[in-house]
Order: C-alpha cells, then sequence, then structure tokens
C-alpha cells in the first residue's frame, strides 16, 4: 500500500470510468469528485490530496462521465439534469464495483452539486462530507464560471492561461508553471471527445444551469451526515454566499473560509486543506 497513483478502467452502470487511486486497501475509502473546468480530470483536481492522504485513507478520484478519459456518450445531452443522473449513477455503481460499502465524500466545486444529491438519493453510503466552493446553493452566476464554462466559445492556450489564473487568488503560486498547466489543459480540452461533451453540458443561458442544480431546503435540513464546508473568501468562480447560505440548513455542518483564496483552496491551502480533512475524517475536529 503506497501513494503510487494506481489507474484503472472501472465497469460502472455500463460505462467506462476512469479512476484514479492511491492508499488501496486502507480501513475507510475517500470519493473524490472534481469540478467541472475544461479539461479537469479526476487527477488534475486531486494529484495533491491523493497522495497526501494515502497513508490514512483509500483515495478514489475518477473523471466523471463526460471528462478526461471516462466513457463520453455520443450524441450527448444538452440536458444538465441527464447528466447529474448519469453522474450519480455512476458513483453508485464504482462503489458497487468496488465493493465498497459506505466511503467519505469530497466534491469541489461542480462535484459538491453531485455530492448533494448522492447524499439525498444514497445517503446510508456516504460517512463524512466536504464540499468545497460547492454549486448547488442559489447564487449569481459569476463572470468567471460563465467564462469558463463558455470556454469554447473562444478556445486557446492563451485564454486557458487566463482562466487558469482566475483559480488563484494569488497566480505566483504556479511560479513558471502556468504556461505548461495551461498547454496541458488546453490539449485536453480540444480531446474531441471532451469538448463534445463539455460544450453540450454547459449552453448558454448559464444562469439557468445554475438554478437548476440548486438541491431544495426541504432536502438540505434531512441530510444528517457530518459536512464541512471550505471555501476561499475570494473565490472568483464560486461565490462563497453558496457556502453562506448552506451553512444556515445543513443540520450538522462547519465552514472554514481561507482569506487570500480564490476557487484553488486544495491547491493554494494545499497542506491546512489536507490536515483539515485528515481531522475531519478522523474525528480530531
Amino acid at each position: 500500500m503506497s501513494a503510487e497513483n494506481k489507474t484503472a478502467l472501472i465497469q460502472t452502470a455500463g460505462r467506462q470510468t476512469f479512476l484514479n487511486r492511491t492508499g488501496a486497501g486502507k480501513d475507510q475509502a475517500i470519493l473524490f469528485l472534481h469540478g467541472s473546468g475544461p479539461g479537469a480530470t479526476g487527477w488534475s483536481n486531486w494529484q495533491y490530496a491523493l497522495p497526501a492522504l494515502a497513508e490514512h485513507f483509500d483515495c478514489l478520484a475518477p473523471d466523471l462521465i463526460g471528462f478526461g478519459q471516462s466513457d463520453h456518450p455520443n450524441p450527448p445531452s444538452s440536458r444538465i439534469q441527464d447528466w447529474m443522473r448519469l453522474w450519480i449513477d455512476q458513483q453508485l455503481a464504482l462503489l458497487d464495483e468496488l465493493k465498497l460499502d459506505k466511503v467519505h465524500l469530497v466534491g469541489n466545486s461542480m462535484g459538491g452539486a453531485i455530492a448533494l444529491p448522492l447524499l439525498m438519493e444514497a445517503p446510508q453510503r456516504f460517512d463524512k462530507v466536504v464540499l468545497m466552493g460547492p454549486i448547488g446553493a442559489p447564487c449569481r452566476l459569476s463572470p468567471g464560471l460563465d467564462r469558463l464554462w463558455g470556454f469554447y466559445n473562444d478556445p486557446s492556450p492563451r485564454t486557458m492561461a487566463q482562466v487558469i489564473t482566475w483559480f488563484a487568488y494569488d497566480a505566483s503560486i504556479l511560479s513558471g508553471r502556468l504556461e505548461a498547466i495551461a498547454q496541458a489543459r488546453f490539449d485536453a480540452a480540444m480531446q474531441p471527445d471532451v469538448r463534445r461533451s463539455f460544450e453540450a453540458m454547459f449552453p448558454a443561458p448559464r444562469q439557468k444551469l445554475l438554478d437548476e442544480l440548486v438541491v431544495p431546503d426541504i432536502a438540505l435540513s434531512r441530510m444528517q451526515h457530518s459536512i464541512l464546508l471550505v471555501h476561499g473568501r475570494d473565490d472568483a468562480i464560486v461565490p462563497l454566499e453558496t457556502s453562506l447560505y448552506l451553512v444556515q440548513r445543513l443540520p450538522n455542518v462547519q465552514l472554514h473560509v481561507y482569506g487570500q483564496c480564490s476557487h484553488w483552496t486544495q491547491i493554494e491551502r494545499s497542506q491546512s486543506f489536507h490536515r483539515l480533512l485528515l481531522d475531519f475524517f478522523t474525528g480530531q475536529m
């Protein structure tokens, strides 16, 4: 059992899921759900968290259907609720295939919007939950998210680099790596299957998409899981107001806010974030 990332293609509900995994065989598992940026994958979101937490947990980071190396429906639906159905079914089927009855859950951004319905549909499959900069609460569409979801209106490595800088409060954390990161994400985003899926997921008007992902208050009030909300105070993609909304409605909830931090909490505050998850999942907070 090591922190080395092992990848595999797993059959999930009739579709192939590409899975990143570290710490296989640990007693407790964490399912990590990535966000919705162009070119995003399980590994691009969680490349630091998976090795950092593998000493204590079996860490699972799949590519969502329609992202990365997982299956891409063809033709793809242009209804976000159809994609949500695919993603929810994918996660539950993945747990079944891996014979994991109950896991911790971490959802980043769009991954948070998937995590909340998972808690509604299959509460018994999840223990503690972390939602980072989550979608799923009423909020205004930020210019950053609108541009992110509309990336293919003007796709280029330069545009990708600009978008990536919005994820960080202080772009200097990329310390000379911005061009390489942007090119890699651009190359991933321009794969024909990836582009076809993404353009179908996030058509304009995008405020309508956000509104359709809102979880009803009555459902939030019945979620009894221990939930930790983590948000950058200066998030330029998903505003802090989403977590402020959720902290007032979830029964068993904590909120941790990082100042001088945007949407990349897991990268901008990686060491603190990993300690936060470790303490939360091991019952030390």
